[in-house]
Order: structure tokens, then sequence, then C-alpha cells
């Protein structure tokens, strides 16, 4: 059975956006997915195609935002990520001793489109700061080597130099996520 993570971007981070767990799973319920679950309270689902019709990560991301938008009233901006997809960027991460000794600095950034590669290339090259970047399975990894607080890669810098909006999840988050897809496949 097929199994997908819907990751929202910049909820329950400060004053900002909410989405509550409840919230979550009821979109989720509402859209017709199946065996849905939440995980930390930081806008991570993951969920079966259940009754829904959706065939795909945008089908089942897309469910969930519209089912959003009609529960809460605001555009949250959801992405999908299919198990199989969770599975190859785990295999395409290139900084392997961080996810091992340092996964709280290790982030993944999920764009909500096409990566810009040579633009994340251009944005490595230029940027004076420790962070290591690298780009594989279509998202864009980040060492954080002295912490994301500290870093001047903001969000608002990546996304320019990605060529589109993306949500990042540390490599604890993404272990999560795929171990989760992973149980809802083998049921």
């Amino acid at each position: 059975m097929a199994s997908f993570a819907v990751l929202l971007r910049a909820v329950n981070v400060g004053p900002g956006l909410r989405v509550t767990s409840a919230d979550l799973l009821g979109a989720a319920d509402a859209a017709g997915l199946g065996a849905a679950r939440t995980l930390m309270n930081s806008g991570n689902l993951v969920a079966t195609p259940g009754a829904s019709g959706a065939t795909g990560p945008a089908d089942v991301a897309g469910l969930v935002r519209d089912r959003l938008h009609e529960r809460i009233g605001q555009d949250v901006p959801a992405v999908g990520l299919s198990g199989a997809q969770l599975d190859a960027i785990a295999r395409a991460n290139p900084f392997t001793g961080a996810a091992r000794d340092d996964p709280s600095r290790l982030q993944v950034h999920v764009p909500f489109g096409e990566l810009d590669e040579a633009g994340i290339a251009r944005l490595d090259l230029g940027h004076p700061g420790r962070e290591m970047l690298a780009t594989g399975a279509g998202v864009l990894y980040v060492h954080y080597v002295d912490g994301v607080g500290r870093s001047k890669l903001t969000p608002k810098v990546i996304d320019k130099a990605a060529g589109a909006a993306t949500t990042a999840r540390n490599w604890n988050t993404i272990t999560k996520l795929r171990t989760a897809c992973a149980a809802l496949e083998s049921t």
C-alpha cells in the first residue's frame, strides 16, 4: 500500500499560522485519506490514499491543503512526499556523518516545485558561512554546523536560491517520517 508524508510550511512557529494536530487529522479525514497520523505538532502528517482517490504526493498534499482551508479559513502551504521519495532522500544524503552524529543540525529543504540546483550552487559558492550545502533526490541538504539560529541562510535566502519556496525538516524528523511511512506500507 502506498504511503505519503505531507509537510506544512511555517506552521506553529512563533505567533504566525497555527494548525493543531486535530485540525490536520480532521483535514485528512475529510479528504478521505486513510490511517492518518501526525508527527509532533509541527505540521507533519503521514497517511495512505484511503478512499480519497489520490494517486501521488501532490494529490495528497492538495487535498490536505484544501480541507485545511475549509477547516481553518487560511491558506496553508503543503508539499507531499511518497514513502519512496523519503527513501530516495535518505539514500542521496551526502552528509551521512552529520545524519549520524548531528541530526538536529542537518536539514532537508523540500521545494514546492522544482529545485534550482544552479541557484543553490551559486549560493554555496557565494555564502561566507560554514554551512555545507548539497542537492540530491530533488531536495536541498544543509548541515548547519553552527546551528540554524546563528545561520545567515534564512528561509528567504534559501527560497530565492532554490527558485521555489521550501519547507525544512531536520534529519530526526525525516527519519521519523520514513519510519512511519514504512509502517503504513507494511500493513
